[in-house]
């Protein structure tokens, strides 16, 4: 087999991604006792910090397309979540609110998230996740700033 030039692990796309799903893995053991799937905990991460949101604002802080968010907020609904009601401003847009059931599960589900993220970490000392998570958000500030659907 002919040997490429594009190695994986010098490759940070590779490496997020795959870096990503095993996150994405761990998060989905971690919280499937309470009911949640992975992108429904960003939704409500998203929503505990700020009610009422509209389902565009949704998609756009989680950089996800328009029909995947709106399939997971019909299951968010259907499941008990959220409730989407008439925005007070906007006539044409829904807020999404959390219900009780949604509200509650707060605490639980960002204990599961925080240990995944505990765990991954752990190898790191202080300094260096701080270093390491900083580095992140600004290569997701740079992806996002050249992004052309921006």
């Amino acid at each position: 087999m002919p040997s490429s030039s594009f190695e994986k692990r010098e490759s940070a796309g590779y490496l997020a991604n795959h870096m990503a799903r095993l996150f994405a893995a761990a998060l989905s053991r971690g919280i499937a006792p309470l009911g949640l799937a992975p992108a429904q905990f960003a939704v409500l991460l998203e929503l505990w910090r700020e009610d009422g949101l509209t389902q565009r604002a949704l998609t756009d802080r989680l950089d996800l397309e328009q029909a995947t968010m709106a399939n997971t907020l019909s299951r968010m609904e259907r499941d008990g979540l959220i409730r989407r009601e008439s925005h007070p401003v906007d006539r044409r847009a829904r807020a999404v609110r959390l219900t009780k059931k949604g509200a509650g599960l707060q605490g639980e589900a960002t204990a599961a998230a925080g240990a995944v993220n505990a765990t991954a970490l752990a190898a790191l000392e202080r300094a260096e996740r701080e270093a390491f998570l900083d580095m992140m958000r600004r290569v997701i500030d740079r992806m996002r700033a050249v992004d052309p659907r921006r």
